[in-house]
């Protein structure tokens, strides 16, 4: 079935979606890309649910996936770490998303160009979406965003950080900082339409269990399998874009031509590649694309591609697990890293830094990374996001700062704060 007006459709469906307890909504906003199979995924309503609590949650995702064998969306939080490595997570946390969760969709909706085809569920969907409204009611209460650390502290930090890279400890840390508003009052679908027309990304996603909200804008791919490959792209290297053509493709080259960010990306790289080492056919791990420069509204972002042939022998969810969490949220060495990462930051990164996305009954997937993203919970009047850069040796506290404000734009605009 062709649709006339996306855009409108887009909104009408989200505006549907989310009357529902739980739903999934991944879009790619008209980005190209080599590895994506569709512009937009729908899954609405929830047939069967997996919200894992055991100490092995991995393998509970096994049994689920066994059980049904079909389509379901689901989120992988950060601190699914403290199962896959002896860590722990003891820092604040408002927001309590789940750990793991899954879902199989009542309805699936799949968008490719034009053509809209409902694939579980009645077409008569189609028909129920249409009648929703497609205009933004703006409609939310004051936010006053306050920062969880402030600028000297952070500053502070990251030399102290840099000490653990003079003394070996570590090559690479991710450092995140959380901005957050409490009493919050927003209207989810508003904010994320907004955040998508202010800053529209290849991963972009609406995720809803219940209370709990995740409005992501994220530009960042963590994994994705196509039948026996698996493929990363990890960003690492960022540049503000600017509204003269020939400025912004002068600070295209230059941060193309960035040792430094060169040197983070490379890190990454070859922690990612150790990574799939552990689940990969012996020998196929390869780059497909090193140091590649992407645009988005905001920002230029260095995108590196590692990819592999997946062991036959080895469970497609295990792909995930021994990648997890992404390299490009932690650091090299990953242990060490993530260790300090705990130490340091004030706050629970909870599904921030984590994952959703889908697996197909075919058992591909693709998951992004939960970053330039809001989480939200209804019920506490609690609104988050947090973001971070890589810290090196050669990295400038303040300039990672200004990074981190940066990153930060989108949401802040959006919020209007």
């Amino acid at each position: 079935m062709k649709v006339q007006d996306l855009p409108s459709f887009k909104q009408k469906a989200l505006q549907w979606a989310a009357t529902f307890e739980v739903c999934c909504i991944l879009d790619s906003n008209d980005y190209t890309d080599r590895y994506g199979k569709y512009d937009l995924l729908l899954a609405v309503g929830a047939k069967a649910e997996l919200n894992a609590q055991s100490a092995s949650k991995f393998d509970e995702l096994k049994a689920f996936y066994e059980l049904h064998k079909t389509w379901m969306f689901g989120l992988f939080g950060y601190d699914l770490k403290n199962e896959i490595e002896q860590l722990e997570s003891t820092n604040s946390d408002q927001l309590n998303f789940p750990e793991l969760f899954f879902f199989v969709p009542q309805h699936l909706i799949i968008v490719k160009a034009d053509e809209v085809e409902v694939s579980i569920g009645s077409p008569e969907v189609i028909d129920i979406i249409n009648q929703h409204s497609s205009s933004i009611n703006e409609n939310h209460s004051p936010i006053n965003v306050q920062s969880r650390i402030s600028k000297t502290a952070y500053t502070e930090t990251v030399r102290a950080l840099q000490q653990h890279i003079v003394r070996g400890d570590i090559y690479e840390v991710n450092f995140c900082q959380e901005f957050f508003a409490e009493h919050a009052v927003i209207n989810p679908v508003e904010i994320y339409q907004r955040l998508c027309q202010i800053s529209p990304t290849p991963f972009a996603g609406f995720f809803k269990i219940r209370d709990q909200y995740i409005l992501s804008a994220s530009p960042e791919r963590y994994l994705c399998k196509r039948e026996n490959r698996v493929i990363s792209q990890p960003i690492k290297g960022t540049a503000k874009r600017n509204a003269d053509p020939k400025i912004d493709l002068q600070i295209r080259t230059a941060l193309r031509e960035n040792t430094k960010e060169q040197a983070e990306n490379v890190m990454i790289v070859d922690l990612v590649r150790n990574d799939l080492t552990k689940v990969a056919l012996s020998g196929s791990v390869k780059v497909d694309e090193l140091f590649g420069i992407y645009g988005f509204p905001q920002v230029y972002q260095m995108i590196s591609t590692i990819s592999c042939e997946l062991n036959p022998n080895v469970h497609f969810i295990d792909a995930i697990k021994h990648t997890f969490p992404m390299g490009s949220m932690t650091g090299a060495p990953k242990v060490k890293a993530m260790q300090l990462i705990e130490e340091y930051e004030l706050s629970k990164r909870g599904s921030y830094s984590g994952a959703f996305g889908y697996i197909s009954p075919e058992s591909d997937f693709d998951f992004n990374v939960i970053i330039r993203s809001m989480m939200y919970n209804a019920e506490k009047e609690y609104l988050s996001f947090q973001v971070g850069g890589a810290i090196t040796f050669a990295a400038d506290a303040n300039s990672e700062y200004e990074e981190c404000m940066l990153k930060a734009s989108a949401i802040i605009q959006t919020l209007g704060s």
